[in-house]
């Protein structure tokens, strides 16, 4: 087996991936339930979101160590399945089935089903749906699908054909939350990544996306938050994020755990009320969203620490669904939290 480098430009990736979660995210909490075979490599390794890796002189009592899940070499009848939990309910536009580094081993075709668990167990009679019909791969490449039908699902299942390794698999989709049972009074997280918010766009992504703010508990590591590269040039950082749901943000909360010689000096959040917006920008819109309306002026900010504004600190009390975070000149924030109500 050889390495082959497998990484793609993002401009060179299909619409369908464009403002979108991975639904199948181990770090959001995705994980793998069951598998026909685990041989060679674990099913958890497909879900780590880092990129794959390849060790040339690694190996283990099995054979070769890779990086996904690999199945033996099949010597009967039938092919490898695997049962995948979402990291949240979702509606999914598409996947990457991506075989970097498997070459003399990855198997031929897939097909992906998926269903709607309420109590997150499969059972013998789950009904499954075909969301991708039997598709070919490739050797270490990333194969882009759309997904089929429409639907809200919590579990997909993986079929390979007949045995082979995955690297990593994609599930790009939207958090689906029920905002309906949300009270008119009630404080929500707006921006909570599992109430359906999602970053649209940003300046800079170096150590860390900015889906990582939005994302459960407090940042782990500092590798857990947003990080941008140390700016040389004139200007600041900033992302845009969109809301899960319309709302009134009444207190902001800025984490910069774990960032102590590389947090922010300062921050700010401007707003916009954007109902029929879709998830991409035009640069002309970005470059606009500068004249967004001042939520929270810009703030000094402390090494690994949690600073929260409310009251007369925010200068907004209108509805947004998209916000624009502004980090000055650069660094890292761990969790941005965006409690207010429903609009």
């Amino acid at each position: 087996m050889t390495a082959t480098d497998t990484t793609l430009d993002a401009g060179a990736l299909p619409d369908f991936t464009k403002g979108t979660v991975n639904l199948a995210s181990a770090r959001l909490g995705a994980r793998g339930l069951s598998a026909t075979d685990e041989f060679f490599a674990p099913l958890e390794r497909m879900l780590e979101d880092a990129p794959a890796r390849f060790l040339p002189d690694v190996y283990d009592d099995n054979g070769k160590w890779m990086d996904g899940w690999e199945s033996r070499r099949k010597r009967v009848e039938g092919h490898d399945v695997a049962v995948i939990r979402l990291a949240m309910p979702g509606r999914i536009f598409g996947f990457d089935v991506d075989t970097s580094f498997f070459t003399g081993n990855y198997p031929p075709h897939c097909r992906i089903e998926a269903a709607f668990i309420a109590d997150w167990e499969p059972l013998d009679d789950t009904q499954w749906v075909e969301v991708l019909a039997k598709s070919p791969l490739g050797p270490s490449a990333h194969h882009y699908f759309a997904a089929s039908g429409e639907g809200i699902w919590t579990h997909i299942r993986l079929h390979i054909f007949p045995d082979g390794g995955v690297a990593r698999l994609r599930v790009f989709g939207a958090a689906f939350f029920d905002w309906d049972k949300v009270g008119p009074t009630e404080e929500v997280d707006l921006a909570y990544i599992y109430n359906g918010a999602k970053s649209l766009a940003w300046s800079d992504a170096h150590y860390g996306h900015p889906d990582q703010m939005l994302g459960p508990g407090r940042g782990i590591n500092m590798g857990d938050g947003w990080e941008t590269a140390r700016r040389r040039g004139p200007g600041h950082d900033w992302a845009i994020i969109k809301l899960g749901a319309p709302g009134i943000i009444s207190r902001v909360v800025v984490d910069t755990a774990h960032f102590k010689g590389n947090y922010p000096d300062s921050c700010a959040l401007f707003g916009a009320y954007l109902p029929d917006h879709s998830d991409s920008f035009a640069d002309a819109e970005l470059a606009a969203s500068v004249q967004w309306t001042p939520i929270l002026a810009r703030q000094k900010l402390q090494m690994d620490h949690i600073h929260e504004f409310s009251g007369e600190t925010l200068q907004l009390d209108g509805p947004v669904t998209h916000v624009r975070f502004a980090m000055h000149p650069d660094g890292g924030v761990s969790r941005l939290r965006l409690f207010g109500h429903k609009a």
